[in-house]
């Protein structure tokens, strides 16, 4: 029967911080710092203290509201906007976010008129395009653009970076990665402006990091799944040395009976629209948890017991219990892929409790 309030997410920070402090060190060996990316977590000031005092001293988020979040619990960090500012928000990028990753001419002269307005200077790293096709400057716009960066006021260009694996699943290997670093010595050299980021991507860059026998000028990367959930992101092979479940689903029974696998009666759309298929099983247990679409990415989560989901709805998921015996109130586990991880920390709905011990 339930225990704690469900359905919640279980963290487990001993784990996490685990994750970090070896992360840290793997990275260090060869000159690359790491920023630890909070979006996973929705800016959990919890996590982020833990990153924190393992010693990343930079954290990282897509989210406005969860930088302001962490920085209003006072924690001692550098803030990094995980993309380009929405116009709409550049007051509030200038007030919670030290640096930002920025794409766009017209945003930064916005931010270099907000920061002057404020008496302060704000951090840029430019995002290079390299062939991901999500955000990025053009390489061969590249020195155009800084030219015009370096007349404004009130922003500081600190480094370039590049994004991959994350739209269109290209992979950092030997050729982009030497390319991003050739480009970083040329900006220096033309510019006479030493770049303190070069920021070669985020955890799928993992297998280039092992396999490379020179990372070049590459020294910054941004580090959100590796950390929690101890996987690369090329393959979500797991890490050696790192926990792959320091994260824990958990929901509650609403629902078990013995009914049919295969639903009976005429078959129209369901209520996202599709016309599901569903094997003839004959009679099953057929077990429902108070959760859905509306809660949790279901499709990311994976049962830790011997159980299978069939399908949810916005707010009820179903399963085939197999030989577990489920009865209302008993809690069901699952394991979470970065997508589902996502949704469940972003919900309101679901609970979070945190957990201390390996």
């Amino acid at each position: 029967m339930t225990h704690s309030l469900a359905p919640r997410i279980e963290i487990n920070l001993a784990k996490i911080a685990h994750n970090a402090e070896v992360l840290i060190d793997l990275y260090g060996s060869k000159g690359i710092e790491i920023t630890g990316v909070t979006k996973g977590v929705c800016g959990s000031p919890e996590v982020a203290s833990v990153l924190i005092n393992k010693g990343i001293h930079i954290l990282s988020d897509s989210k406005i509201e969860n930088i302001k979040k962490m920085r209003e619990a006072t924690l001692n960090a550098t803030f990094l906007l995980l993309r380009t500012p929405a116009l709409s928000e550049i007051e509030s990028v200038i007030k919670y976010a030290d640096i930002s990753l920025n794409t766009e001419l017209s945003v930064i002269k916005r931010l270099s008129a907000a920061a002057e307005k404020n008496k302060t200077l704000h951090k840029i790293i430019l995002m290079v395009e390299m062939g991901d096709l999500r955000e990025g400057i053009m390489p061969e716009n590249l020195e155009e653009f800084i030219e015009e960066v370096l007349k404004l006021a009130g922003v500081k260009m600190v480094g370039i970076g590049a994004n991959f694996a994350c739209f269109g699943g290209v992979k950092p290997n030997e050729e982009n990665m030497g390319k991003l670093s050739s480009l970083a010595i040329e900006i220096e050299e033309k510019f006479s402006l030493p770049l303190t980021y070069v920021s070669g991507g985020n955890s799928a860059n993992y297998n280039w990091f092992l396999t490379t026998e020179s990372t070049g000028k590459i020294n910054h990367l941004r580090v959100g799944e590796s950390i929690l959930l101890g996987r690369e992101t090329l393959f979500r092979t797991a890490i050696p040395g790192l926990y792959t479940d320091a994260f824990s689903f958990i929901s509650e029974v609403i629902e078990s009976k013995i009914k049919p696998s295969v639903p009976y009666g005429e078959i129209a759309q369901n209520s996202f629209g599709t016309s599901p298929q569903f094997v003839d099983r004959g009679n099953i247990k057929r077990a429902i948890l108070g959760v859905g679409f509306q809660d949790v990415l279901v499709s990311g989560l994976t049962p830790i017991s011997e159980i299978e989901i069939i399908g949810s709805s916005s707010d009820h998921t179903v399963i085939d219990a197999k030989k577990i015996d489920l009865q209302v109130g008993d809690e069901v586990a699952f394991s979470l892929n970065y997508g589902s991880l996502l949704s469940v920390m972003t919900s309101p709905h679901i609970s979070k409790k945190y957990i201390d011990i390996l």
